[in-house]
């Protein structure tokens, strides 16, 4: 059988994990009561650290997925020139960069912004010039159409798919018609006319992203050409294999495309968006760690309640030859051992709670009858999760180190007690 030190006993026995005697004392069950509640609040810290971050990379995940089934990898497009011009040679633009092997896909786009009109409704869109046969290559809007078909829209059709929510909010549905202005019009000496042309709704799309669905409208590319001749943008959108390339992709293409064609990758159109996200995921991550410190803090303050109490045993371990650093080995055995436990209590239940957010918050709602991420306000409508084994382990180390220099002072004051003025006072 194995023979282990006897300092790894004591320091156990201290933690409340092992027992020396079949009947412990009030004192040994004081001891392991705050060892025990040393070991909770880092456990609970951990977790909340371990769950917070796991939803915080949830939200991150599920809402560049969907912005990016609606949105383009990269988009090549030419800075004022007319959408016309532009949808008529996209061609010789997509051929050049589908040259690079991570392009899997191009289609032509015009992006405009309008006003559309429905009796009294009014709402301002942004208007998609596409082509209904080469939109699935770059985007999953075929997918996500609820009423109506892509091929619906015909050039010279003048037909458009909206938004559920924006159809809703102009009391719309699939057959009716809206008017859609123009930001740009014409100067007569009756004065300023705004272009406008009336559009027959086709069908409707949701793609799980409020913002989108509210405020998003789905042309053909030759109809949004002509309509915003003078205010639109053209160009090709691309699909890429990994999208994490994006950046890296768009500036190889720069470097074959002609000068006057500009590359701008999904990261650079949502620059601000994603770093806020980056830069709150790191407070939260300091703020959170301040619950890790402050349990590693009761742990100190535990573990020199006990070199107090126990500094009758340390002068009788003293005086039968234990070496100070022997003393200083059981408490540090000790408060790792509550460090080490307290940890892997905490990253048990916070993965436990991180992988089934998705039934543990539909359960909390529906018990106290509350949404929590309203669609009108936040960008998705359910609490995600994505539990990331690196933040798992930063996590852990985090806590684990913090443990050990917790306990750094009380073991160095433990191996400095000399017995005899100890036992003097007893």
């Amino acid at each position: 059988m194995l023979k282990l030190p006897y300092e790894l006993w004591i320091g156990a026995r201290y933690a409340g994990l092992a027992r020396i005697r079949k009947r412990r004392g009030r004192r040994d069950g004081f001891i392991s009561f705050i060892s025990a509640s040393s070991m909770v609040g880092i456990a609970l810290g951990v977790a909340a650290l371990i769950v917070v971050l796991s939803v915080m990379n949830g939200f991150q995940k599920e809402v560049r997925d969907r912005m990016l089934s609606v949105l383009p990898h990269i988009e090549l497009y030419i800075p004022g020139a007319s959408p016309e011009r532009v949808v008529e040679q996209w061609r010789q633009f997509a051929d050049i960069a589908e040259r690079n092997p991570e392009v899997k896909g191009a289609a032509p786009f015009v992006a405009a912004q309008a006003m559309v009109a429905r009796g009294q409704a009014l709402r301002g869109v942004q208007v998609r010039g596409i082509d209904p046969e080469l939109e699935g290559q770059v985007s999953d809007i075929p997918k996500q159409i609820v009423t109506g078909k892509l091929s619906d829209l015909k050039p010279g059709g003048f037909g458009v798919i909206l938004g559920n929510d924006l159809a809703n909010m102009l009391g719309v549905a699939v057959g009716d018609t809206l008017m859609m202005l123009a930001p740009q019009g014409s100067i007569s000496p009756a004065g300023f006319t705004p272009r406008m042309r009336q559009f027959t709704v086709v069908g409707t799309f949701a793609s799980g992203h409020y913002e989108y669905d509210s405020s998003l409208a789905f042309v053909d590319t030759e109809d949004a050409a002509r309509v915003f001749r003078d205010s639109g943008t053209g160009g090709v959108r691309l699909r890429i294999q990994d999208m994490q390339r994006a950046p890296q992709v768009a500036v190889e293409l720069s470097k074959t495309l002609p000068p006057y064609v500009m590359a701008s990758d999904w990261s650079r159109n949502n620059r601000t968006w994603f770093a806020a996200v980056q830069t709150e995921k790191r407070m939260m991550f300091l703020i959170l760690a301040i619950i890790v410190a402050v349990a590693a803090f009761n742990l100190l303050s535990s573990l020199v309640m006990v070199v107090k109490d126990k500094q009758s045993d340390i002068a009788i371990l003293r005086t039968l030859g234990a070496g100070p650093g022997v003393i200083a080995r059981i408490f540090l055995v000790q408060g790792m051992l509550i460090g080490v436990v307290g940890t892997a209590l905490g990253v048990a239940l916070g993965m436990l709670i991180g992988y089934n957010v998705d039934v543990i918050v539909p359960f909390i709602e529906s018990l106290l009858g509350v949404h929590f991420l309203p669609r009108e306000i936040y960008f998705i409508s359910e609490l995600p999760s994505d539990l990331q084994s690196r933040d798992v382990i930063v996590i852990a180390v985090t806590s684990l180190v913090l443990s050990l220099l917790a306990t750094l002072y009380p073991s160095w004051r433990a191996s400095r007690l000399q017995p005899a003025q100890v036992l003097r006072h007893d």
